[in-house]
């Protein structure tokens, strides 16, 4: 047998083609047995697929020379495209390849019978595996034994090598294995609630338990290795609450040991119940009436917030629902709290500055440009927005970010730019924790690690560099549309209307206008009908304008004017791709404008003739007046351009009204001199 040292029979030139980076000791692996034997039928060729084809052959060499690999062995000698999806697998985990030393048969048995995702599926599975029924999910053993811990790990890394075969082999969207990968935490909490009531015993029977995913298993965006948010909640089933707490309490630390406690298989992720009441100063397990009780006494913002993800992901199906139930209301009324907005946006401030050190320019999550800031305003933007438009109500990220473009709240090319952000991102820090199953979001430095990251995301022309390249441009676009959607000033506007004024009855709308001091209601309702009415994404814009322009309307002058001749710049602009934009996005334009449109109809006259002028309310100084030589200049290269004196004084014409606009506009906003 040869061994490592000996002469190879592998040019290293072609092994350096194929991807090595090790091609003497790659050489004397593959001309060792029972690794020569496997990848002989197919060639080493097989290896180029892999995204560390050194990392890929040397756990292969492991895997087939543990005790019990013959099987393995004759399986993939018969079947060289199960080879080459193992070599594949194997290149970017090495905590898969340690999983497949100690369970070499775990593949064959993938591949003869595939696992099916699903929630019900991988719940069913795992039970099974702890001694659980279904129907019945305790354990027919009393207590727990190490046994039904190491059973539930060692079938956990199964789940996780069928979601590894789907995302890195077959390469499914990153959503879907972000999916998967929280079905299978809901499977294992499932799971380890079985095993924590076969140690608590009868008691057990007397309470109904159910675990509320947050965070991110709570949005369905779990990533290979997470701490798992979750709350717990319970119910007698007797009528003592204090004794259901009590047992609750049992189960609830039972599961969470069942989860994290090291055994030969180590443990699976760590269980974090700080997002409940109170914190970790908290009680650990509480009734429904109790927590609804806090969240209407003493919750601050962050935790509405948090409450946004909230899921019933195992236990008491409908009591968990219950709660969800319960708390949704709390949170589509926090944006109406006082310095609501503020207090988010200092947050997030606020876990800036904890990034400190070396690594923190390589933080995927909480840097500049990170994860944290996606996630962050498309929080904020559903909180705000989503108190009068239930389709904004999604704990899913990208679901939520969607929903924001398709209904006007985000331009699409902001939205699309985000998800794109997002989507890398989270596939970033996938492909980083799929090597070890390590808890990081730290982007790795040393080149071995950044070339096996770039190539299992299809970067093979020069990986570092096109990684590195990539990172950079999404990094700075999710810092861009943060910075720019998360500070929005109109989300303060529209966070101070009463919940009132966002969902007005016809009924009463007619009350609220003359309230707002519309002398003529009616007609105000009839354009406010015709400026939201209809489906379209101009529509759905105007809706999202209307309760703050309104707001800006009535502290005007005359409401009214304002209120007709927004509708009838709105009407000429419309279509325009600019200008319902330009108002959403710069919320100074749009209060400008109502400004101007209720207090000086020479303006409004003058910008219904040249409605474009609108633009130059961005900046205070674009309403400065210019001076006689620039106007003079710009006059005379004007009539230069036209080749008949009819069309030169049109055009001069059209010139004048837009600077007798600039004049009036900054007069009635008061940012020009009366001299």
């Amino acid at each position: 047998m040869n061994q490592p040292g000996d002469d190879d029979s592998v040019p290293s030139g072609r092994l350096v083609r194929l991807g090595f980076c090790e091609a003497r000791r790659a050489a004397a692996i593959l001309a060792t047995e029972p690794t020569a034997g496997v990848v002989e039928g197919g060639g080493i060729g097989v290896f180029s697929a892999a995204a560390d084809p050194d990392l890929s052959l040397l756990s292969l060499s492991r895997v087939l020379e543990t005790s019990g690999s013959e099987e393995l062995l004759d399986h993939l000698v018969e079947d060289q495209q199960s080879l080459a999806e193992l070599i594949q697998v194997l290149g970017v985990s090495e905590a898969l390849a340690d999983h497949l030393v100690r369970h070499p048969t775990g593949w064959i048995d993938l591949r003869r019978e595939p696992l099916e995702l699903s929630s019900g599926n991988l719940r069913e599975y795992l039970l099974r595996a702890v001694g659980a029924d279904a129907d019945d999910p305790t354990p027919t053993a009393e207590g727990h034994s190490s046994e039904q811990l190491v059973a539930l790990r060692s079938n956990y890394r199964q789940i996780l090598l069928q979601i590894a075969i789907q995302d890195v082999v077959s390469q499914v969207p990153m959503e879907q294995t972000a999916t998967d990968l929280t079905s299978a935490a809901d499977a294992v909490l499932e799971a380890a609630l079985a095993i924590a009531r076969s140690e608590v015993g009868e008691a057990s029977k007397d309470c109904r338990l159910a675990v509320i995913a947050m965070g991110k298993c709570g949005g369905e965006e779990l990533n290979y290795i997470s701490d798992v948010d979750v709350i717990y909640v319970v119910e007698s089933a007797t009528g003592d609450d204090a004794a259901a707490v009590r047992t609750g309490t049992k189960l609830a630390t039972a599961l969470m040991s069942a989860c994290m406690d090291s055994t030969i298989e180590g443990s699976i992720w760590e269980v974090d119940p700080a997002l409940r009441p109170e914190g970790k100063s908290g009680a650990l397990v509480r009734t429904l009436e109790s927590h609804v009780g806090y969240y209407e006494r003493w919750a601050q913002t962050w935790e509405f917030q948090a409450l946004l993800k909230a899921r019933a992901a195992a236990g008491d199906r409908e009591l968990g629902e219950r709660y969800v139930a319960a708390v949704s209301e709390f949170v589509w009324e926090a944006a109406g709290r006082d310095h609501f907005v503020e207090d988010v946006q200092q947050m997030r401030r606020k876990v800036e500055r904890t990034i400190s050190g070396r690594k923190a320019g390589r933080d995927l999550k909480l840097a500049p440009g990170g994860l944290r800031d996606v996630e962050f305003s498309v929080q904020l933007l559903q909180l705000v927005h989503g108190r009068s438009d239930g389709r904004l109500r999604s704990s899913s990220t990208l679901s939520a970010l969607d929903a924001l473009a398709a209904y006007g709240y985000v331009g699409r090319s902001d939205a699309s730019g985000m998800a794109s952000a997002y989507r890398f991102l989270r596939t970033l820090e996938h492909r980083i924790q799929i090597h070890r199953l390590k808890r990081t979001h730290v982007l790795p430095e040393s080149e071995q690690d950044l070339r096996r990251i770039a190539r299992s995301m299809g970067l093979r022309t020069d990986p570092i560099a096109e990684l590195n390249r990539q990172w950079s441009e999404h990094a700075r676009d999710a810092r861009r549309l943060h910075e720019k959607l998360f500070y929005r000033p109109l989300l303060n506007a529209v966070a101070r209307l009463e919940g009132s004024e966002l969902r007005l009855s016809e009924a009463a709308a007619e009350d609220r206008l003359r309230a707002l001091g519309f002398a003529d209601p009616q007609s105000a309702l009839r354009h406010l009908e015709s400026l939201g009415s209809g489906i379209s994404r101009r529509s759905a814009i105007q809706r999202t304008l209307l309760p703050v322009m309104l707001s800006w309307f009535s502290a005007s002058p005359d409401p009214d004017a304002a209120l007709l001749g927004f509708r009838k710049v709105s009407d000429e602009l419309g279509s325009t791709q600019w200008y319902l934009r330009l108002l959403r996005d710069e919320s100074v334009v749009a209060e400008r404008l109502a400004d101007i449109l209720g207090s000086s109809r020479y303006a409004s006259n003058l910008l219904l003739r040249a409605p474009e002028a609108v633009s130059m309310l961005r900046d205070a100084d674009d309403v400065a007046p210019r001076s006689r030589l620039s106007l003079e200049a710009e006059a005379l290269a004007v009539v230069d351009r036209h080749e008949t004196p009819e069309t030169a004084v049109k055009a001069v014409r059209g010139l004048r009204r837009r600077e007798l606009f600039r004049i009036s506009a900054g007069d009635a906003l008061r940012l020009s001199s009366t001299e």
